[in-house]
Parts: C-alpha cells; sequence; structure tokens
C-alpha cells in the first residue's frame, strides 16, 4: 500500500512538472531607435492571454509550457507574429516597425488597436505625438496642450492659455508631469505656446477618471508625459524653421544599443527680426523664450537600466525701463530600473522641480523694485510592478515630497524708491504617500482595477503663522500673535487621508464594452490668483491651519463601441464630481504681497456633472474626431451670492471640438480644427454711483452673466518633398492659419464711461486675436 501510495505521488508530482507555468519577459521597442513602447499589447490567440507594457516598455507574461504565437502590436506599427518556445523562464525582447517605413509593394493587413474597448481605464486617452505634429498650430509651432484641449471634457482657459478646466476643476488641479517631475506653470509667451516641446516627446497619457492608485496631489486629472530615450541605433538630428520660432533636436547612441541621449531645444526670435528689420517698437524691448530639453539612457544589462533626463525654461519680457517680467521650470529626473527575477519591476526616482518668476521696474528711480516669488520640490520615489499571474498585475510604492514655498520677496535699491524690501512668509511642507493597487481579470468579459492611497500631509517650519481671534473667520484686523517655527518643526497637525479607486470594465461582446470607475483625490497645494487660467505672476500655497485640502469624489460610467474592423472608435461617457472645501475670494480681495492671504479667502463645495461624446475615425486617408461635451459646475460659498449655488469661473455648458486630417496620397495632408464653446461666467455692473465724484459700480451676483461664445476654424497644408524612404534626409513644409475667418473671441468684457457722455457706461470686448494668423513652418530630419 505504502508503495502504491509513492508511485501516485511520483505520478502527481510529475503532472505538476509538466504544467508548470513559465515567465516571458522584456522590452518592447521602435526597431529604428530603441525607443520604449509605452502600452504594447502582448497576445497569444490560443491561451486568450495577453498583457501590456509598462511605462519603459517592459512586459512580463505568466503562462503554461509550450510552444505559442505570440501576437505583439502597437498602434501605427505593424503587428509583429512570432513563435516563442516557452520550455523555461525566458527573457524575450521585441522590436515593432513603424506602418510608414513600409516601401508601397508590401501590403500588410491587420487589426487595428482595441485599446478604448479593452482597457480598464476609461477616461484615459492616449496622445500619439505623430497625430498632433499634424494638426493646425499657432504660428506653425505643434503643441501638446492646445491638442488636449480639444479632447472631451477638457476646455482651455482662454485664447493665450496653456491652462486646463478638466469636468469642472481649476487649472491648478491637474497633476502635470514630465518624466515624472512636477511642471506647475506650463505656459510660454503668456499662454500662446506650452512649453512641452513636441520633438522631444514620445507619449503622452491624459487621465480624466479612474485615476490610477500611484498617482495624487492633485483633484481632476493626471496628464503624463513622458520624453523620448534617445535613438540607440544611430545618430539624427530634427528640427524646423518658422516665423516665430525654430527649434532643433539631436539624438543618437553613446554606446550602440547601450546608452543613448537625446537634446532638444528651441528659442523664438521675434525680438531678434524684428530688430533686425527696424521695427522701433521692439529697439529697446524684449520678448521670447527659449527651452532646453535633455535625456540619457543606460542599458547596464538585462535587469538595470539608469535614465538621466531634464528641462530648463525661461520667460523674458522687457519694456525699456519700465518694466520686466521673467518666469521659467527647471525639472531634472533620475531613475534607476531592476528587474527582480521575471516578474517583479522597480523603478527608483528621484525629482527636482522648480517654478519662479520676477517682475520689476529696473534702474533707481523712485519706482524701482524685484518681486519674485517661488515654489520648488524634491521629491523621492519607489514603485513596484509585480505580474503576479496573468490574471493579476500589482502596483504599489511609496512618495516621499519635500515643498518649499516663497509666495514673494520684494527688493529695492537705491533710497529713493517710493516701495520698501519685504518678505512674505515661507513656508515648507512635506508630502507622503503609499499605495497599493491591482489589475484583476475575473473572466473573459470582467475585469477591475482596484487600489488605495494614502496620504500624509505636515506643514513644517522654518515659517511664521499668525493666529486670529476667530480662527473659523479670520480677520486681518483680529492678529492675536505671529508665531515663528524652527527648521523642521511640525505646524499644526498632519492631515491624513485615505483615496481609494475602483475601476470596473464589462465585455458585452467583441467590439463593446461597458465601464465605470469611482475616485477620490485629495489636493494640498493651492494656486492662488485673481484670474481665470494661469498666470506667470500666480502664488501656490499648502493646506494649513486656514486652508483645508480640496477633496473631489468622482463616479463615472461609460459605454465603449469600436465599428468596421476598430476604423471607427465611440464612445458616451457620463460623470458627477463632488467638490469639499473649494477655495473662492472675497469681493475686491487683495491677493499679492498680503502676509495674511488667509483672510482674503473662503471655502464652499461645489458640484460639477456632465456627458462626454466621442466619434474617432483611426484609419483611413480622412482620420480625426469628434467631441462633445454637456456639463455644468456649481460652487455654493458662504459669503457669496447669499450662500446660494452659482456657476464656476470653470463652468462650460457646451464645448464641441472637431479635429479631421486628410492624407491625400504620401505628399500632401490637409488638417482643420473647429472649436465651439459656451462663453465663460462673469459678472457685469447693473447699477452705478457716484461717491464724492467718483464713479462706483455694482455688480450683478457671482458668475450670473456669461462672455460672447468662443468659436474658432484652424487649417494646415503639410508638403512633404519627393517621398524615398531609403534616404535618411527627408523635409516637409507647413502653412497654417489660425483664426481663418478672424473671430474677435472675447477675453474679456468691461465696463467704462463713454468718451461723448461721461453718464453713459458702455461694454468694451477686449480680444487678444481678432485676425486669421499665418505662418509658415519648414521641418527637416535626418
Amino acid at each position: 500500500m505504502l508503495k502504491q501510495n509513492i508511485v501516485l505521488l511520483l505520478l502527481f508530482l510529475s503532472t505538476l512538472a509538466r504544467a508548470q507555468d513559465v515567465t516571458l519577459s522584456g522590452y518592447i521597442t521602435d526597431a529604428s531607435n530603441g525607443e520604449a513602447l509605452i502600452g504594447a499589447t502582448i497576445y497569444i490567440p490560443e491561451l486568450k492571454q495577453g498583457t501590456a507594457s509598462n511605462a519603459y516598455g517592459f512586459y512580463s507574461l505568466t503562462i503554461p509550457e509550450g510552444n505559442y504565437e505570440m501576437h505583439i502590436s502597437y498602434i501605427g506599427y505593424l503587428t509583429l507574429q512570432e513563435i516563442v518556445k516557452a520550455n523555461e523562464n525566458l527573457t524575450q525582447s521585441f522590436s515593432l516597425t513603424d506602418n510608414s517605413q513600409q516601401i508601397e509593394e508590401v501590403i500588410v493587413k491587420a487589426e487595428a488597436a482595441d485599446a478604448n474597448v479593452e482597457r480598464i481605464q476609461m477616461g484615459m486617452t492616449k496622445l500619439p505625438v505623430k497625430t498632433i505634429q499634424k494638426l493646425p498650430a499657432f504660428m506653425g509651432e505643434v503643441d501638446i496642450i492646445k491638442t488636449i484641449q480639444l479632447l472631451p471634457g477638457i476646455q482651455s482657459g482662454g485664447e493665450a492659455s496653456s491652462g486646463l478646466y478638466v469636468r469642472g476643476g481649476g487649472p491648478d488641479e491637474n497633476l502635470m508631469i514630465l518624466d515624472e517631475a512636477p511642471v506647475y506653470n506650463a505656459s510660454h509667451l503668456m499662454g500662446f505656446f506650452s512649453v512641452f516641446n513636441s520633438n522631444a516627446i514620445n507619449d503622452i497619457q491624459v487621465y480624466k477618471s479612474g485615476i490610477p492608485a500611484q498617482f495624487g496631489g492633485k483633484a481632476s486629472s493626471v496628464i503624463d508625459i513622458r520624453q523620448k530615450d534617445g535613438n540607440s541605433k544611430r545618430f539624427g538630428f530634427d528640427g524646423g524653421i518658422g516665423n516665430l520660432s525654430s527649434r532643433l533636436t539631436l539624438e543618437g547612441p553613446i554606446i550602440k544599443d547601450k546608452w543613448s541621449f537625446i537634446l532638444a531645444g528651441r528659442r523664438t526670435y521675434y525680438d531678434v527680426l524684428g530688430k533686425a528689420v527696424g521695427i522701433d517698437e521692439l529697439a529697446d524691448n524684449k520678448l521670447y523664450f527659449y527651452d532646453l530639453n535633455g535625456k540619457s539612457n543606460l542599458v547596464i544589462n538585462d535587469k538595470n537600466r539608469i535614465f538621466l533626463s531634464g528641462y530648463m525654461g525661461d520667460d523674458a519680457f522687457e519694456l525699456g525701463e519700465s518694466l520686466y517680467m521673467r518666469w521659467g521650470n527647471t525639472t531634472a529626473t533620475a531613475r534607476w530600473n531592476h528587474i527582480f527575477g521575471d516578474k517583479l519591476f522597480m523603478n527608483v526616482s528621484a525629482i527636482y522641480s522648480n517654478y519662479d518668476y520676477n517682475l520689476g521696474v529696473p534702474g533707481e528711480n523712485a519706482d524701482n523694485f524685484d518681486w519674485s516669488s517661488r515654489i520648488r520640490d524634491y521629491n523621492a520615489k519607489v514603485d513596484f510592478t509585480f505580474f503576479f499571474n496573468p490574471n493579476n498585475t500589482i502596483k504599489y510604492g511609496v512618495n516621499v515630497i519635500h515643498h518649499n514655498f516663497c509666495p514673494g520677496k520684494v527688493v529695492t535699491k537705491g533710497d529713493n524708491s517710493m516701495f520698501s524690501d519685504m518678505q512674505l512668509a515661507e513656508y515648507n511642507a512635506l508630502e507622503n504617500a503609499v499605495y497599493l493597487s491591482n489589475e484583476q481579470i475575473i473572466s473573459d468579459r470582467f475585469s477591475m482595477q482596484y487600489g488605495l492611497r494614502l496620504s500624509h500631509f505636515q506643514q513644517i517650519g522654518p515659517g511664521e503663522v499668525n493666529f486670529y481671534e476667530n480662527p473659523d473667520q479670520p480677520q486681518k484686523d483680529e492678529i492675536t500673535e505671529t508665531v515663528e517655527y524652527g527648521k523642521g518643526d511640525k505646524v499644526g497637525d498632519a492631515i491624513i487621508h485615505l483615496e481609494p479607486r475602483l475601476g470596473l470594465k464589462f465585455t458585452l461582446d467583441d467590439n463593446s464594452s461597458a465601464k465605470a470607475s469611482y475616485n477620490r483625490m485629495v489636493q494640498n497645494l493651492h494656486l492662488i490668483t485673481n484670474t481665470q487660467s494661469p498666470s506667470p505672476l500666480d502664488i501656490w500655497l499648502p493646506t494649513s491651519s486656514y486652508i483645508e485640502p480640496l477633496i473631489v469624489d468622482q463616479v463615472a460610467v461609460g459605454y465603449f463601441r469600436n465599428f468596421a474592423r476598430d476604423m471607427w472608435e465611440t464612445s458616451v461617457e457620463l460623470y458627477y464630481k463632488d467638490m469639499k472645501n473649494v477655495l473662492d475670494y472675497k469681493e475686491g480681495a487683495e491677493l499679492f504681497l498680503n502676509n495674511a492671504i488667509e483672510t482674503e479667502l473662503l471655502h464652499g463645495s461645489g458640484e460639477s456633472k456632465g456627458v462626454e461624446l466621442l466619434a474617432k475615425k483611426a484609419q483611413g486617408q480622412l482620420t480625426g474626431w469628434v467631441g462633445y461635451t454637456w456639463s455644468k459646475t456649481t460652487r455654493t460659498v458662504e459669503g457669496i451670492n447669499n450662500g446660494d449655488p452659482y456657476p464656476s469661473s470653470y463652468d462650460r455648458t457646451h464645448d464641441l471640438s472637431v479635429v479631421a486630417n486628410y492624407e491625400l496620397n504620401k505628399r500632401w495632408n490637409f488638417a482643420a480644427n473647429f472649436i465651439l464653446a459656451t462663453g465663460t461666467p462673469t459678472s457685469y455692473p447693473v447699477s452705478k454711483y457716484y461717491v464724492q465724484g467718483n464713479q462706483i459700480y455694482e455688480y450683478s451676483a457671482r458668475n450670473s452673466y456669461r462672455i460672447p461664445d468662443y468659436h474658432r476654424l484652424d487649417l494646415s497644408v503639410t508638403y512633404d518633398f519627393k517621398k524615398n524612404e531609403q534616404r535618411r534626409f527627408k523635409q516637409s513644409i507647413n502653412f497654417s492659419i489660425y483664426n481663418v475667418y478672424g473671430r474677435r473671441n472675447a477675453y474679456s468684457i468691461t465696463p467704462r464711461a463713454n468718451e461723448d457722455n461721461l453718464n453713459q457706461t458702455e461694454f468694451v470686448r477686449i480680444s487678444i486675436i481678432g485676425a486669421p494668423i499665418p505662418s509658415i513652418t519648414y521641418n527637416f530630419k535626418f
């Protein structure tokens, strides 16, 4: 009997051995330059199992032993089908070829990616840079942020603004990260351009809902932007020369297939050309921006990689001896990727970010001064991805950030200045978080992503804090004492929140799915501004004893369906956001150089709800999308509008975007954008009276009116010089017209007294652009 049991046990163990699972892992890259392909799909039809590459192009897939045909695919690339002998744990990397690199005689038939239906995340969009570069651009400068503003649920902050209003949230509620480093002001040239040079960008992912647990700190959205790693195969360059700016990118291997670099730079030269052609207004004035991107990627071995990347950009504006402004961002990121075994991927990052600005009057006259402000971050994080099995991908990690805020400092020269030297109190804070999430496939039809983020925020010294007679309603003339805290001292109590995240997907058939999501987001950094879009003079402050953290709970549901073999992608999404501790301002609030700024702030609640429709054509000569959003965003703040709800400054009832790209042939490409949006809420004067000879306006309830609706049409045509895929040097020329029919969209409406009758009030429309703006850009690539 004992021998029989032993034999049965050996047979059972041998069966287990034959059925042993093995793990395939490696990287998926672009065959032409070695760039990581983020979100590429690996699928085994026989097993109906698959996975996707992470933010560094790494994948891991555990399957039973055997020989299988693997399908590796990525949007815009040829699908690779390869037989893999999975007899043991195997490291296998794949390189995909761009569709456009195939000669005309080769015909490839493959189904388009259906990631919009299959992925769990809703409210998430990937933007290929190649698509962005074909669209019309203001002054010929392709802009990532302007393209993001064309997506449903995302509106522009104005004509000259790089701010984003995402589902009723403010421009400070978007976590905008460049290689993991936060960018606090993404605008160049007062908002006409963003700081992101498309020539240096590899991947863009936009999250509006169902935000994964690894992201936190902002309440409305995540804009995750990854720079190119640099061509590890061969040296190359590309760039463009326009009538406003030029750009140049250099990239190549330091050690082929092991160590690469990329350097990209841009600069406007309107000031230089203006002086050269004798424009008197520019003789003593300056108006330009520049930015530099750099990255290096070192492959130590199959298990270890190191990335170093950075960004530096500045804007300068000088009006002779009357005024000057300068503002800019600096970021730096060092990352180490390590793979433990075949299933555990680790990323360790050290991150630096700084945004500062200066405003002043030069010289030593009575009105001279220099005003500066800054927000600076030091950030350390460790992220793990554990490919537990084909049905479970677990992510967890920890993040520690030190914030330093310098709201304002004024320095004067000489003894004649009418101003005095002063410095507002600095603030410091620690923001920490740990998170855990799992993406789980429950069945062939049902999958889910669930997680939890624990955030901890603590204001620390050095710094000063005012105390008031009534802490609940602080008044500037009721300061009882000002306490100074030493370096590292805790200021007030720690703020701790649990932030649950949940995403659900149910596959209805091969072409459609239904999704739902819930997320709570907590924001402890606050933008203090009296404009509706970010400006260079914005001030950032932390949550404190008098500024509550913004808490947003969002629920969303959606239906996603593709047609005609994934040629057409359609979706309907509904969302509801509940907002606690929203900030607004007292009437006539003084926000700048105010050492008691908490006395100008009011807290309240808000809600936003809406419907987003999207129809996208992803294949064929004509591609593009139509996006429409209906939304309503209100706030209720005690002390404003008698405590009754009122429209938020970020409320847009209707928003329509039409984007089209038509490839006539391999040499001619035509593109168009059309935008139509409800006007921004505002308050108008409803009566006026005179006090001691001064005219005083009485305004309507907060945001009870709207400026006129916004609409604009942009067109562009691109001509590619004679196509020869064997030649490395390629050229094209782009001609664009921004605001084709010269619409004078209102930036604001302001009252003033009529020149002929001072007792009569007239309203004046202020428009930043009121005419068509043509541009021409020559692009080249080697």
